[in-house]
């Protein structure tokens, strides 16, 4: 869902990508190469992003990413399950009144 939410705005690659999750999440999250294109392979194979070569702001040559129509629409699915879990838990712990 972060990695989605990421390329919402624009197409990004994969530095581009942690760091953009890095600091919508104030630094709570930090994505690893390791977990980052293993997802976005995932994501690609599902039809929800696709991807292009391109060269980045220094000039080096680096794979761009961006969201499609269907990881759009995973998106939302996606946000409003999370909606939906962070609200049954935060009653479960009383958080909510």
């Amino acid at each position: 869902m972060l990695i989605m939410n990421a390329l919402a705005l624009t197409p990004l690659h994969g530095v581009g990508i942690a760091r953009r999750i890095e600091q919508v999440t104030r630094g709570t999250f930090s994505v690893k190469a390791g977990s980052l294109f293993p997802a976005l392979h995932r994501m690609e194979e599902a039809g929800w992003v696709s991807s292009d070569w391109g060269e980045t702001d220094t000039g080096r040559r680096a794979k761009f990413y961006r969201l499609s129509a269907a990881g759009r629409r995973q998106l939302e699915k996606e946000t409003a399950r999370w909606g939906r879990a962070s609200l049954a838990i935060n009653r479960a712990l009383g958080a909510e009144s």
